[in-house]
């Protein structure tokens, strides 16, 4: 359905079952932009118009639109009106659009000029009484119901801005702008904010359940690839191994001692200059043989590429000349100055993403590597001034939240047509359909502490709900921590039994002490952390931790289980408890403890010195302790032991006898 009046048009479209797109500009026609959303399958609708009122029914949602004309006393001229509301199939208001108020005289769509065409947008909706919200992303806190909450639209190192919230009054919202802006949600007030866009554009969805709503949401921006094998299992890394021989040494420790390794990591700076994308031959001969021995351990390499390209790097004239670089507005054309000056590949652009790719297929996947670790991806500017950088989409603060997602896409389409069937990526940021290319996100460079361990929890729920199935963090955090003392080996173990329940298990972090990397001439390299394999902590921290590596690839079967589930339906693999339980109304508050699936409930021990936490049992199904075998009944607290060794994780219903006694 299209409305014009007073400059604007308006267009609300069905979107996939059960869902509405609406657009609006001020620009002349909407324009069919692709950022996230993906062409709908055809659905059938019901449009009635009555007079000044039309409807459009899809499925679960209905749309209301409401035409209002008149003399308008202030300026004695007639201006011409249209107001939304959503609606489930039982009638019940979902979301509408703020209203007037009357000689309020305001605006639920304000659009304010801007020099070039573009415009600042406001969109705001009254919304339901007493609902909660999850989603959004990845920030840095510990909050579950995002209802009262503010956030910045912009991606940082930790941060990632994927604006899709889910509504315990049955509907989910994706804000389909990748401009830099703003989302509250206020009590008496839903307002999205872009500092700079075309259009108004938006994606709304009606489900009876999470569950329903994930599927729904999966299907309008993309489906997760299948995950790999290799991703179901544990991952080695640290800051960073610095040789060939290093590297090789401890994925031959892992074998002697009988221990699981999926994947180990080559982390940044294994290149000449950044923007080589290739290994420096000094530290690194023969990585063709390095893969190979690797690959007969039966072990993937994952290598670290930084989208920054250094002014000193051999690709570096190429890539300025061939405008493939992102641009600078004003000062110097320099965006990071850690280790030496850089500037951003364009990952916007289809050219730069198709050059870079050739480089990094002929010195790594040619090799054999088919695992990329995609650090700095949000981009990581020095300063950041987001109005102060222009990319071939566009300028950043219009267009720049789709930068990680175009970085992620150039790798998986690259592979793909390489002739890699399944595709996972570590990416240090994401946006609305990152997960269709195989995006893996872990939580940034945060710090070794309980506080920030407790943020990851929530964090990973909130990255599920948002449509990015794929998710872990640094176990150990990664700012701060020194293996040789007793606090940060408690954290550390602490964090290692969550990390065993997250969609991927990986150790990483810049451990200290650390110690200096020099070349045969003399010139200095980029430092390594101190070591940070499953030894190196102390026997007594050994034991558990083997315990728990044993534990994931036990789970195996149940894990490649979830992540069918992801592929095929839209699921999150980490869930907040109220996905599985949205009837019991205790499990939309549950900030720090979450399921692995639908059966297993997981309660990390997010205190130091703890040795007990509360766990809610949530209504309507039986839970076996997997530490002890008890079974208690649902729907009330219990006091679980934990005693370092112990992480409380209950299974529902019976579920997985065969991991009782593992914990």
């Amino acid at each position: 359905m299209t409305w014009r009046g007073d400059g604007e048009t308006l267009v609300v479209q069905a979107w996939g079952r059960d869902s509405l797109r609406v657009r609006s500009t001020r620009a002349g026609e909407v324009l069919d932009t692709d950022f996230a959303l993906l062409e709908p399958e055809p659905v059938d609708v019901e449009i009635t118009v009555d007079g000044d009122t039309a409807t459009l029914v899809n499925g679960a949602i209905t749309v209301v639109l409401r035409a209002r004309s008149g003399r308008d006393w202030q300026t004695f001229y007639d201006t011409f009106h249209c107001d939304l509301e959503f609606r489930d199939a039982e009638g019940k208001t979902l979301l509408r659009e703020l209203g007037s108020g009357g000689s309020l005289k305001l605006k639920s769509r304000e659009f304010r000029p801007l020099a070039g065409g573009a415009h600042r947008l406001r969109a705001a909706f009254e919304p339901v009484a007493g609902e909660k919200l999850y989603g959004m992303g990845q920030y840095q806190q510990a909050i579950l119901d995002v209802k009262g909450s503010t956030f910045e639209l912009a991606h940082r190192n930790s941060q990632a801005s994927v604006p899709f919230v889910v509504s315990s009054a049955g509907y989910g919202f994706l804000w389909h702008n990748p401009a830099i802006g703003s989302a509250s949600f206020a009590a008496n007030r839903t307002e999205w904010i872009a500092e700079a866009t075309q259009q108004l554009d938006y994606w709304i969805t009606a489900g009876e359940t999470p569950a329903r709503i994930s599927a729904a949401y999966a299907d309008a921006t993309g489906h997760a690839p299948m995950m790999p094998e290799y991703g179901l299992g544990y991952w080695q890394c640290k800051l960073r191994y610095w040789n060939q021989e290093q590297l090789l040494e401890v994925a031959r420790e892992y074998r002697r001692r009988g221990l699981p390794l999926d994947v180990i990591v080559a982390d940044f700076f294994h290149w000449p200059k950044m923007g080589d994308f290739r290994f420096e031959e000094e530290f690194w001969p023969d990585p063709a043989a390095m893969v190979a021995e690797l690959k007969e351990m039966g072990v993937e390499l994952m290598v670290s590429v930084w989208p920054q390209v250094s002014l000193e790097s051999e690709n570096f004239n190429e890539f300025k000349q061939g405008n493939l670089l992102v641009r600078t507005e004003r000062g110097l054309d320099v965006q990071m100055g850690f280790l030496g000056p850089s500037m951003f590949l364009d990952a916007t652009n289809p050219r730069a993403r198709e050059r870079a790719w050739e480089i990094l297929k002929q010195n790594y996947f040619d090799l054999g590597i088919k695992v990329f670790w995609l650090d700095e991806a949000e981009p990581e500017y020095g300063v950041y001034d987001f109005d102060n950088y222009r990319y071939h989409a566009g300028p950043n603060v219009e267009v720049g939240n789709v930068y990680p997602q175009a970085f992620s896409r150039m790798f998986f389409e690259g592979q793909r047509a390489a002739g890699q069937e399944e595709v996972v990526n570590l990416v240090r940021c994401a946006w609305a359909g990152s997960q269709r290319y195989g995006a893996l996100v872990w939580s940034g460079d945060i710090h070794s502490s309980f506080e920030d361990f407790r943020r990851q929890i929530t964090a990973g729920i909130h990255m599920g709900v948002a449509g990015i199935p794929w998710f872990t963090t640094d176990i150990g955090g990664f700012w701060g921590g020194n293996v040789n003392e007793p606090a940060f080996r408690e954290l550390l173990v602490r964090w290692f039994q969550f990390g065993a329940f997250c969609p991927v298990m990986r150790m990483h972090g810049d451990r200290q002490p650390g110690e200096q990397v020099k070349a045969a001439d003399g010139s200095d390299r980029c430092g390594t952390g101190a070591p940070n394999e499953l030894w190196s902590f102390g026997e007594d921290v050994y034991e558990i931790l083997v315990r728990y590596v044993k534990l994931r690839e036990a789970m195996r079967p149940y894990t490649r289980r979830l992540m069918v589930e992801a592929h095929e339906a839209g699921q999150p693999v980490m869930r907040g408890v109220f996905h599985e339980f949205p009837a019991d109304p205790v499990c939309w508050d549950l900030a720090d403890q979450f399921m692995f699936g639908p059966d297993l409930l997981v309660a990390p021990v997010v205190e130091a010195d703890a040795t007990a936490r509360r766990v809610y049992l949530p209504e309507g199904a039986s839970w076996t302790d997997l530490h002890s075998g008890a079974v208690h009944q649902g729907g009330q607290w219990i006091d679980a032991e934990a005693p370092i060794e112990v992480i409380p994780v209950f299974a529902r219903d019976g579920a997985l006898p065969e991991l009782i006694g593992t914990i």
